[in-house]
């Protein structure tokens, strides 16, 4: 896959099913029927076509405009219809970080499992917590999970109450249908749906596999370039938002959120995915990590990671992010006298790493599709023994780094905890990947 083929993609006019409008955080108006939205106004006394006004806030109404975030919503019948929520079973969502047992050591797990033959797990019940920090009632904090999955969604949906989603693919095409639209996620594509937007997740490929960072804190955005200038790294033409798509459907439907880190569920006798029009700037979006324009070293050393970074939470420190989505795509490597690979490394911050395809530069063969690793606070990392080796010794040429390998990392300002099923399956040895490398110091 070429950056030209999928950008061509991603740039063509969508038809269909899957149709979308191009911009990150714009102000969109989009709607299913001719005339639905209203003009002029937001809630008329009687909105067009006999649909109901509703506002969905995604900010305070009086956070300032450049950053507030709503959208107003024109639907069959209004989202309070439903009888009352109940608790239900929590799965492996797990997120009490006051049983979880501190580790600073470094950890990598294997590609986590896809459902076993006869297994049928829809997304909400493959959703497995690994590590995270914070509390949703107090709107802070960072969640990572992975997800394993292989049934899809039907006549039932899904909101977070507690944070925004970065759903990251991994294996299996995602047929995501929110309130606003539908959207198609496939490997090497992400999605964000945001906090209160209901949406089910089908599985046209059958088993699937993929990551989730949850934030509580704010709202993902496209960092700022600084010096690099007007354009690069995710560019804002390459952020796709779905238009209005709706049912007008009566049926069991089977309503989920997730509040306070706790799960619930409430039944109504009809479809949520009834919003026939729709104009605002709080709605889900996906992005092509093909599109993404790197910028590398071009003389010496290696580049710190943060000018990778697709997406980004910011705190309120200056620089400081409550997490920063970043990636290793393809890429050019062309740097003079210089180790390549990342540098040994401790940092203030927790990095989770996932690999959507291909092997990762730093650890070669050891660090596989679907699995993941996390480095803590201050916990030493960098390349295996292996890759030191060779690195350190191989002729330097332009090289490129082909597009047949992704990986990711969530980079967040919080202090992880690991939970007990993340534990149970950290890979005993990984320590051992560093314990090659000698003494190779001479002159001292």
């Amino acid at each position: 896959m070429s950056h030209q083929s999928s950008f061509r993609e991603a740039g063509a006019p969508s038809s269909g099913k899957y149709q979308y409008q191009a911009g990150f955080g714009n102000h969109f108006s989009t709607e299913a029927v001719p005339n639905s939205l209203p003009v002029g106004q937001n809630s008329p006394q009687q909105c067009p076509n006999g649909l109901y006004a509703e506002q969905l806030s995604g900010t305070a109404f009086t956070v300032p405009r450049n950053h507030n975030q709503r959208s107003w919503l024109y639907r069959v019948r209004p989202s309070v219809c439903h009888k009352p929520f109940e608790p239900i079973d929590q799965g492996l969502l797990d997120n009490d970080w006051s049983k979880c047992t501190p580790n600073p050591n470094q950890m990598r797990w294997q590609p986590f499992a896809l459902p076993a033959e006869g297994e049928d797990v829809t997304f909400v019940q493959g959703l497995k917590t690994i590590c995270g920090a914070g509390d949703p009632s107090t709107k802070s904090g960072v969640v990572t999970y992975v997800f394993t999955a292989n049934k899809s969604m039907e006549d039932e949906g899904f909101y977070n109450s507690d944070g925004d989603m970065l759903i990251v693919a991994q294996q299996g095409v995602l047929d995501i249908r929110t309130e606003l639209g539908c959207m198609e996620v496939r490997p090497g594509e992400i999605c964000v749906v945001q906090r209160g937007i209901v949406f089910q997740v089908a599985l046209p490929d059958g088993a699937s596999r993929g990551y989730v960072c949850e934030v509580f804190d704010g709202h993902f955005a496209i960092p700022d370039l600084g010096p690099i200038g007007a354009n690069g790294l995710a560019n804002p033409r390459d952020f796709l938002t779905p238009v209005a798509a709706y049912e007008k459907r009566d049926c069991e439907f089977r309503l989920i959120t997730k509040f306070q880190n706790k799960l619930f569920q409430a039944m109504r006798d009809h479809s949520p995915f009834n919003v026939v029009a729709w104009h605002g700037n709080y709605a889900p979006f996906k992005y092509d990590l093909a599109n993404f324009n790197t910028f590398n070293s071009v003389t010496y050393d290696h580049a710190d990671p943060s000018i990778f970074t697709v997406l980004t939470v910011p705190t309120n420190s200056p620089g400081t992010a409550a997490v920063d989505f970043v990636i290793f795509p393809w890429r050019w490597t062309v740097a003079e006298h210089t180790f390549r690979p990342p540098y040994f490394h401790r940092n203030c911050m927790s990095e989770f790493m996932g690999l959507v395809r291909g092997a990762y530069e730093a650890k070669q063969g050891a660090f596989l599709p679907g699995g993941g690793s996390l480095h803590s606070c201050m916990t030493a990392h960098g390349p295996d023994a292996k890759t030191f080796d060779v690195q350190s010794t191989v002729e330097l040429k332009p090289e490129k780094i082909p597009d047949t390998t992704l990986a990711f990392m969530f980079e967040s300002s919080y202090v992880f905890s690991i939970t007990p099923f993340a534990q149970e399956r950290v890979e005993p040895t990984y320590f051992e990947c560093w314990q090659g490398l000698k003494d190779n110091s001479t002159g001292v």
